[in-house]
């Protein structure tokens, strides 16, 4: 296994799965919002 592959990947779960929720609050509070 190549290590830099191996730690893009890693990297890259760490960055996306914080960003995912960010934008599931973001969309939920806009939803909210517009509701409203």
């Amino acid at each position: 296994i190549n290590s830099g592959a191996a730690l893009a990947t890693v990297v890259g779960v760490l960055v996306e799965v914080p960003v995912m929720l960010s934008l599931v609050v973001f969309a939920n509070r806009t939803q909210g919002f517009f509701e409203n």
